[in-house]
């Protein structure tokens, strides 16, 4: 079991639900590369009778048939559900088009009731690490949220102008207080949503080596050559060799090989890879 719970992420939980009321749209980043692990229960049941878009974002670090799968299981389950690359437009496109056929939707039904057309207000939330400031950076056409390429860079919920019809409040990645799943934190750590500490490097560059031993052989063999995949000990020598992950006396360096692993995993360098599949 691994346990994570920063001060900031508790006090951001009961803010977002001090928020809830004034909320009309709430919009959930996940990672294409692992949807499962990277939906956050505790959103899921704050905000369960919102109206609701999920956003598998990386898309372009997931494999794209699978992805596909993915939004197709999400809309037969009754989810709004888009993939997207904040760094392409006709995502962005996509995605803005997708919030404004929704936002006059709902400013309809209020019209019906006689209530007087207004801002509607937007929740943005999502694990850390998931590219959320990127995606506020490019609906604000500024420079509001912070970036960065580890987790835990915003620290406060901030409500933010987006144009005549949306503001929106941008939040703090938020986890759940502990991973009962094993599988899910190694996913997180994969992804780069864990801090490194939490996790063994050596642990987590092993379990994307098995992944992608199974399920994308060719990739990993064209980025790190033939592998003897049977013993983890000899695939990290073999990489470490490679690479030039040594040490005094030639030695391999296994935590540099971790690392070189998860960069080139995380970076899209070993090739579009998803940790996980839809059911069925």
């Amino acid at each position: 079991m691994i346990q994570w719970y920063p001060g900031h992420m508790a006090k951001t939980v009961r803010e977002i639900n001090e928020q809830i009321k004034h909320i009309d749209i709430f919009v959930e980043l996940i990672d294409a590369r692992a949807p499962k692990s990277s939906q956050n229960p505790l959103l899921e049941l704050s905000l369960q009778q919102k109206f609701k878009i999920t956003v598998l974002m990386k898309r372009d670090l997931a494999d794209e048939e699978i992805t596909k799968k993915w939004l197709t299981y999400l809309k037969e389950n009754d989810h709004i559900a888009i993939a997207m690359n904040v760094n392409e437009k006709r995502d962005m496109k996509a995605f803005i088009q997708l919030l404004h056929r929704t936002g006059e939707e709902i400013l309809q039904k209020r019209v019906a009731r006689g209530i007087k057309k207004s801002t509607l207000r937007m929740l943005i939330a999502g694990i850390p690490n998931v590219g959320k400031s990127t995606l506020i950076n490019r609906l604000a056409n500024k420079r509001i949220a912070k970036i960065g390429d580890r987790p835990g860079v915003t620290k406060q919920p901030q409500w933010i102008k987006v144009d005549k019809t949306f503001e929106l409040l941008d939040t703090p990645g938020i986890l759940w207080p502990k991973f009962e799943d094993e599988q899910i934190g190694m996913a997180l750590a994969a992804i780069g949503s864990i801090k490194y500490e939490l996790v063994p490097t050596q642990d987590v560059a092993a379990f994307v080596i098995q992944h992608l031993s199974s399920h994308y052989p060719e990739k990993l063999q064209a980025r790190f050559g033939d592998l003897q995949l049977t013993d983890m000990w000899e695939v990290f020598q073999q990489i470490g060799k490679t690479r030039g992950a040594l040490e005094k006396g030639a030695q391999v360096n296994m935590d540099k090989v971790a690392e070189i692993i998860l960069h080139d995993f995380r970076t899209g360098r070993i090739g579009p890879s998803t940790l996980e599949f839809p059911p069925n």
